[in-house]
């Protein structure tokens, strides 16, 4: 019995020394997304982004001399995203964590990573409070929907007012979106803009992302009579919007979608035709020139060999430049320690054009990303063509007309 008991107990110091060793061995990253619900598709998009810088990183030696583990963490709402980042920090010993697809969990799970002083690498959540609460542990690679705000206003200005022949002055706008803190925070940036522009806003609009039906927000739009409807929200309420305008029979001059409306899914759920000529401001997706993001088309490639299939939707590719960016801030830190990472991430100073989609590395004091931006595409002939700002667009590229078949 006692030789038994012995035995055991050797067995069992050996396992706990393999798995320390293991864990030693091993930089595991959360990475916190919705992979379940109706924004599933869209959170894998964004891991899929991580899971190939992760595979490029580990081919190339790994990170302070040790493989990364992505370790997926399901959440759909922001309280899920509290208890996601507990099972990932106590259960599966994360060192870091990586997100996500929406603002609201990306605010209540890096509130939850402070807690357990783990860093929070934001690639894709927009809400410009995320960074402006100075949370010590949190950093944003990707653009603030103060960005978002900034270039559907220039489209407005640069693109839209002269394809209507108008002056900006004379241009009025119905401001929509979902209600959430990214949709509304948004919005209210495009208000104060296009104002300061010149621009009519006759009307401001909030919805559920979640909605079944739309008509009566559609038809609040519609009396207003505005030339141009910029909608900011998801897939499911973009894809419910403009099927309703459809149904309702509104022809605004120009539709401008912020954040969504640029994926397959839109395609199928409203047709080719329909979308033609709609415009979309979103993240930089693979047919910007090569000088504007580098890298790009080989993302692509290593996509299309990863999972057999072309990208879903352009998020992706912004987690993926994000994750490099991390990668670079660790390996110049030495170490997952927040305030190490931080540090390191503030000296980084990389121009625009250094990544995939685009972006360079520049942080300000709250640890935002100053040199992060999105593009506008334009739905043409059932396919998403860049078509700003100039210096991404490939030659040969117009615009096409605005207006509703």
């Amino acid at each position: 019995m006692k030789k038994s008991i012995a035995l055991a107990g050797i067995a069992l110091a050996s396992v706990v020394s393999l798995v320390s060793t293991a864990n030693a061995q091993t930089i595991k990253i959360g990475a916190i997304n919705p992979y379940s619900g109706p924004l599933a598709l869209y959170g894998t998009e964004v891991t899929r982004g991580y899971e190939i810088a992760v595979d490029q990183l580990n081919a190339s030696g790994g990170l302070l001399g040790k493989k990364v583990e992505l370790i997926r963490g399901d959440a759909t709402n922001p309280q899920q995203g509290i208890a996601t980042v507990e099972q990932l920090v106590t259960r599966e010993k994360v060192d870091l964590l990586l997100g996500t697809y929406v603002s609201g969990i990306s605010m209540t799970a890096s509130d939850a990573a402070m807690r357990y002083n783990k860093l929070y690498w934001e690639t894709n959540a927009v809400f410009q409070t995320l960074t402006e609460r100075g949370l010590p542990n949190f950093i944003r690679s990707g653009p603030d929907g103060n960005v978002f705000a900034v270039t559907s206003s220039k489209v407005v200005r640069d693109l839209i007012a002269p394809a209507l022949k108008k002056d900006i002055k004379d241009v009025k706008v119905w401001l929509e979106s979902e209600d959430s803190v990214y949709g509304t925070g948004v919005a209210k940036a495009q208000k104060q803009l296009l104002t300061e522009m010149g621009a009519q806003v006759v009307g401001v609009g909030a919805h559920s992302w979640k909605s079944i039906d739309l008509n009566d927000t559609v038809l609040r739009a519609k009396q207003a009579n505005p030339d141009i409807l910029i909608q900011t929200g998801y897939v499911p309420d973009g894809n419910l919007m403009l099927r309703t305008i459809r149904e309702q029979g509104w022809k605004p001059s120009a539709i401008l979608f912020v954040g969504t409306g640029d994926t397959p899914e839109t395609l199928a759920a409203v047709g080719a035709s329909y979308l033609e000529g709609v415009l979309v401001v979103g993240y930089p997706r693979n047919d910007i020139k090569d000088s504007y993001g580098p890298g790009n088309k080989a993302y692509l490639a290593a996509y299309q060999a990863k999972y057999k299939k072309d990208p879903i939707a352009p998020q992706g590719m912004a987690a993926f430049s994000g994750a490099q960016i991390l990668f670079e801030s660790i390996k110049a830190a030495g170490s997952v320690d927040p305030d190490k990472v931080r540090a390191a991430a503030q000296k980084l100073d990389k121009p625009e054009g250094t990544y995939a989609s685009g972006f360079g590395a520049k942080f300000d004091d709250k640890m935002q990303n100053m040199r992060a931006s999105f593009t506008a595409s334009q739905w043409q002939s059932g396919a998403m063509v860049t078509v700003y700002p100039k210096e991404a667009v490939l030659p040969n590229v117009t615009l096409k007309p605005l207006g509703r078949p």
